[in-house]
């Protein structure tokens, strides 16, 4: 029955242990970076009580974007393209579409405007003035960095967010919390990766063909109505 009992002990160590997820590593990390995906969970704690979700992403930049959120049991939510300048809110279960500008359409996924550039810059750490992909909306943002020169937080206004954790020694957030007087969460990383190939139909507008376009009511009661 000892045995046993060891054997079992052990199995469940082995077993949790090979469950952990494997450490987030951007390392070697590239001289220039053009593309970058990932899959992270998102925590919003509003007046409505709190919302937790998961998400992939990606960007290719300087302008283009895509977000997909899922709900409890994997299903894709909605989805949300941005190709230079403009910018989709899509329900693709009910072939619908919202169109609408960033700020606007990424206020209706974080709780607060953003701007494309802004969101790659939150994730990137890359505020540098110089670099053409992320100049877009620095002017307005108070920055403070860390003892090794990346970026630990920033204010605009009444948004601030703060980096709690890095990714390896690169200036990409592991995990990040923001604070905006209508609502307040945290962003974590789960996967990402750098100037990997994609798919040219990743931010492809065909869907305007078989979609509907819908005002953001419309949109938010068929929301409300799949979670």
């Amino acid at each position: 029955m000892r045995k046993a009992h060891l054997f079992g002990i052990c199995f469940l160590l082995f077993f949790l242990t090979s469950c952990q997820p494997s450490r987030i590593s951007l390392t070697p990390f590239p001289s220039r970076v053009e593309r970058i995906e990932g899959h992270a969970s998102l925590r919003i704690d509003g007046d409505q009580g709190s919302t937790r979700s998961k998400f992939s992403f990606v960007f290719q930049l300087p302008d283009q974007g895509r977000i997909e959120v899922s709900g409890a049991l994997g299903r894709v939510l909605y989805r949300i393209v941005m190709v230079e300048g403009e910018a989709y809110f899509i329900v693709p279960s009910k072939k619908v579409y919202w169109r609408a500008q960033e700020e606007e359409i990424i206020d209706k996924f974080l709780g607060f405007r953003l701007s494309l550039a802004e969101m790659i810059n939150l994730l990137s750490g890359k505020w540098k003035e110089g670099d053409a992909w992320i100049e877009a909306g620095t002017q307005e943002w108070t920055l403070v960095k860390d003892q090794k020169g990346r970026i630990l937080s920033g204010q605009r206004r009444d948004l601030w967010f703060k980096i709690i954790e890095f990714i390896d020694n690169t200036p990409f957030a592991l995990r990040l919390v923001f604070e905006h007087p209508l609502s307040s969460g945290q962003l974590k990383i789960l996967h990402i990766g750098l100037n990997r190939p994609i798919n040219d139909r990743v931010f492809s507008r065909q869907f305007l063909e078989r979609y509907a376009p819908k005002t953001w009511e419309e949109i938010q009661e068929l929301i409300e109505d799949a979670c």
